[in-house]
């Protein structure tokens, strides 16, 4: 019945419904496969990734004043426009600006948006009156010319390429219920709380203003927000300030309500004798913080856009806090890592003046280069063991997944860029299961060993790239064997015709070539991924090691973006588990002899990063204005954050401490 190599384990698409679970401990909205142990069927499941089941308990922020609320909740055109523009009217609103580079150009066009953040992340705010001459802006707006408020908030966007059209009513109306109900308005910020974080803390108008203030250094120390004083020099606040995100964030935050802070202790902690940490980290309370509950505002999650950006903000407050750590203990790293002359040197550490003077970004940091560098070390030792890999598989989160779809209609009028926390929920879960059939329930045969790491497009959507090692008797030598797990042939629409829409919506190239000549893989006239490929009436294993997949001239076709394709536009799949996860699943046999390396180091590459800088050389061949002096030592630590591009997606996957790389059997790291 199924031809093509559908085997039939698989015949619909697999949905594990809508969140029907709730944490007993935190009362966030999960799912049963979200549970803690899933390796049983418990009928009282814990859930970690959002309290640490149970350890991480704060008060539920409350639903916005009157005013704000209403734009929320009506469906009218207002309320859409505003909803659509809700990061602008959140920043005629913030005492803070926002510091980092924002990756404007992958949201060109009518895709959906994405707010993508490279470099170091800041946040500034100016004096408490404008220099002379110029028009006032963030904090100044509730101090200077409140009068002219009104026009002074929307002029104050003047500067950010195209003015957008803001509504007075909505602005007067903002303004009106800050002056109200947010107390951070009455600038009155305290740089410690006495009281239990767990306790519901708002800043009280009899506080006195005592800003932590450090060096004013924006290139070393905590990520902070910048505080310029009346003669117009910067100064600094933590970011462990209470208030850091409440004044970056009002309409998140319109009762100005405390962030997170140290010492916030954790709750119900077992006395088992060993040494366990008693208060939350910053990670935790933001793992908390994104979740959804039905006792709780909602508001972030019905302003989507500007969600994202408090979402990858926070994140660069964990990984800056963490990378803090790390330059100030480098005395001790450097004893770890550089272990003798040839490894100084490797580190850029030349001469005797640099030496000792490098700043190490660890492998104990996720993402860093030695990160990536070690686990292709460790991939390289799983396959001295279980020899070559057999396939490299990759999988691609679809955003249209029912069950994303299913928790958003929580809220009505989400979309799934509205979401990236949900994005990265459903497809951990989707992942989670897919290792399950390769490694448990052995869909391509018994497995030996398994490597992945987890990748985020330009676009924000999460993908995993797979290396699986199969057990001895079942490895891919002939072409039969191929023919009996890949295909790269269009189904009989009659016959499979789930499997038939599937491969048309998810494995389809392009259309490219003389089809599509604008097609983005296209570059002088030719496809980079060399479609469309052959036909073959056969697969063919190439001298090389290479497999051309068997794609008959059967006359099969189908319609793709208005062209119609053949088997020569097919991306290789497996048929059961495309049906199953209805996703882009590109499965390929991997080349034992030449490409196991470059597999590896693929898997590996870590992120797209990119830094040029461009220097005046004198005759001399000295840069422009600088002495003979020999380079400054290496910071790892400021090539990292300046090459770093972060997507709300990843820093949803990051907060909820999903792993970014997975090996089967662990390594065990020197």
């Amino acid at each position: 019945m199924y031809p093509y190599n559908h085997t039939g384990i698989y015949t619909e698409p697999w949905n594990f419904g809508g969140p029907t679970e709730v944490c007993p401990k935190c009362e966030a909205i999960v799912w049963y496969e979200e549970r803690a142990r899933k390796d049983r069927n418990s009928s009282s499941p814990e859930y970690s990734f959002c309290c640490q089941k149970g350890k991480v308990r704060l008060p539920l922020l409350k639903d916005p004043p009157e005013f704000l609320k209403d734009l929320l909740d009506n469906n009218d055109s207002r309320s859409k426009i505003f909803k659509e523009k809700g990061r602008m009217y959140n920043s005629i609103n913030a005492f803070t600006s926002m510091g980092g580079k924002v990756d404007s150009s992958i949201n060109r066009g009518n895709a959906p948006y994405v707010f993508r953040l490279n470099g170091q992340n800041h946040h500034k705010i100016g004096s408490l009156l404008p220099p002379e001459g110029q028009q006032p802006r963030f904090t100044q707006l509730y101090i200077y010319d409140t009068q002219n408020e009104v026009s002074n908030r929307i002029n104050s966007l003047g500067n950010v390429g195209e003015k957008p059209e803001l509504d007075p009513v909505i602005v007067a109306g903002l303004s009106k219920m800050f002056d109200e109900h947010n107390e951070l308005a009455k600038i009155r910020l305290i740089g410690t709380r006495a009281k239990d974080g767990r306790q519901y803390n708002l800043p009280t108008t009899s506080e006195v203003a005592a800003l932590i203030v450090g060096t004013g250094d924006t290139e070393k120390g905590p990520r902070d927000v910048i505080i310029e004083d009346k003669h117009f020099g910067l100064k600094r606040i933590s970011e462990l300030h209470p208030s850091f995100m409440a004044m970056q964030y009002p309409l998140l935050f319109p009762y100005g309500e405390d962030g997170y802070r140290t010492e916030i202790p954790h709750t119900d902690v077992e006395q088992t004798g060993r040494r366990v940490r008693t208060t939350m980290t910053m990670r935790e309370y933001y793992a908390f913080r994104f979740q959804q509950r039905k006792k709780e505002a909602k508001t972030r999650f019905q302003l989507g856009r500007l969600n994202q950006q408090q979402q990858v903000d926070a994140f660069t407050c964990i990984q800056e806090g963490r990378l803090e750590w790390v330059r100030g203990n480098q005395k001790k790293l450097r004893k770890d890592v550089l272990r003798g002359l040839a490894d100084a040197v490797s580190r850029g550490e030349t001469t005797p003046a640099s030496v000792g003077q490098c700043v190490i970004l660890p492998a104990s940091f996720t993402g860093s280069p030695r990160f990536m560098i070690q686990n292709y070390h460790d991939a390289l030792a799983i396959c001295r063991w279980a020899g070559p890999p057999d396939l490299f598989i990759t999988m691609t989160c679809n955003p249209r997944w029912p069950e994303i779809r299913d928790f958003l209609s929580l809220i009505p009028g989400q979309k799934p860029e509205d979401r990236p926390d949900i994005i990265a929920r459903v497809f951990k879960i989707k992942l989670d299961e897919l290792m399950v059939d390769l490694t448990k329930r052995n869909i391509c045969g018994r497995t030996k060993a398994a490597i992945y790491t987890i990748e985020f497009q330009k676009r924000g959507l999460p993908h995993v790239h797979m290396l699986l090692f199969l057990q001895e008797p079942d490895k891919l030598r002939t072409a039969a064997d191929i023919d009996r797990l890949i295909s790269a042939e269009l189904p009989d629409p009659e016959e499979d015709p789930v499997a038939f829409e599937a491969v048309v919506q998810y494995m389809t190239h392009g259309p490219c070539g003389t089809l599509n000549p604008k097609c983005p893989c296209m570059h002088d006239g030719r496809c980079t991924k060399y479609y469309p490929k052959d036909f073959n009436d056969d697969t063919i294993i190439g001298e090389d090691g290479y497999p051309q997949y068997r794609r008959r001239n059967n006359g099969r076709v189908a319609q793709k973006n208005g062209h119609t394709i053949d088997n020569t536009f097919i991306v290789p799949y497996n048929v059961d588990l495309l049906v199953k996860y209805q996703a882009h699943i590109n499965f390929e046999v991997c080349n034992k002899y030449t490409c196991t390396k470059y597999l590896f180091k693929y898997m590996n590459k870590g992120p797209d990063m990119a830094l040029a800088i461009v220097q005046e050389v004198t005759d001399s061949g000295i840069p422009g204005g600088q002495q003979a002096n020999p380079e400054p030592p290496r910071d790892e630590i400021k090539s990292y954050l300046q090459c770093r591009y972060v997507s709300a997606a990843e820093a949803c996957w990051i907060v909820f401490g999903f792993p970014i790389q997975y090996k089967y059997p662990p390594q065990f790291n020197a």
